[in-house]
């Protein structure tokens, strides 16, 4: 019974609750409004707090409440889950409130809406690419701000991210015996991300494409790609003299010149006949 009892008082309460704050929601009075929205927000109730404040923005704009009713507001955004909206919000609270003293948090936040945003390599990184110019942008505003360290580490990690697209992307040409596509690819990636962890594979693989594409080609034109086997061969070594694919790659060098010289006493026997 006293279970029972103390389960009934708990629902009477909940109930008396949503109809106080349904009479606020749908009364006149802005202060009591604000004073709800302001309890709910600091219990973390975002979706409550969510529906006063929508109002109170634009009743306390241009007043000396309207900077918190707006702080409050976007994180309310943030809190529910609606990173796009929260990110417009943050960035419209600096434009309106240049000189609060929330003006560098709000800036960090709207790019950190963003890289919330930003998906996983296989899909589309435009918010990932936005993301890292609005860090870039929170960096050159507030360059001494303690979120500077944070904001790098973010942006070295989207752009991970998106070496790991395009280097995925140049092996799926390699896979699927595009070649020359494959040869492209892993090129922009050595020559776009220096110092990129894909680099000594990178090498390699385009290695093992200049080699496979020679091979593919027309006889006019296997000479040429022989010898540009031989130079990614050197290109590889030159830039990891202990690669971990030295034995693979050595074959394929000494197989490409004897390829070469092959080929080039057939291309001498036509030329003479």
């Amino acid at each position: 019974m006293k279970k029972y009892f103390a389960l009934l008082i708990s629902i009477s309460l909940i109930f008396i609750s949503c109809s106080k704050y349904q009479r606020v929601l749908k009364g006149t009075d802005m202060e009591k409004k604000y004073e709800y929205a302001e309890k709910y927000f600091l219990k973390k109730d975002y979706y409550h707090a969510l529906q006063l404040l929508e109002e109170l923005i634009s009743v306390y704009r241009g007043t000396s409440k309207g900077e918190q009713t707006y702080f409050y507001y976007a994180y309310s955004n943030y809190y529910t889950g609606d990173y796009a909206m929260a990110a417009y919000h943050f960035n419209n609270f600096v434009q309106t409130y240049p000189n609060s003293s929330f003006a560098e948090e709000m800036q960090y936040m709207h790019a950190y809406c963003y890289y919330l945003d930003s998906p996983i390599y296989s899909l589309d990184q435009s918010n990932t690419y936005d993301a890292i110019d609005k860090f870039q942008l929170f960096i050159n505003k507030f360059p001494t701000s303690s979120r500077v360290a944070e904001a790098n580490r973010l942006i070295d990690e989207m752009r991970f991210k998106i070496e790991t697209k395009e280097f995925q992307k140049a092996k799926i040409y390699y896979r699927t015996e595009n070649y020359k596509s494959a040869i492209v690819g892993f090129d922009n990636v050595i020559k776009d991300y220096p110092g990129t962890s894909f680099q000594e594979e990178a090498l390699y693989l385009s290695l093992r494409s200049y080699y496979l594409y020679a091979e593919k080609s027309i006889e006019t034109k296997k000479a040429e790609r022989y010898k540009l086997t031989l130079e990614s061969y050197l290109k590889l070594i030159d830039t990891f003299p202990q690669t971990k694919y030295l034995k693979e790659a050595e074959k394929i060098y000494t197989n490409a010149q004897v390829s070469l010289k092959r080929q080039i006493e057939k291309d001498v026997l036509t030329v003479n006949h």
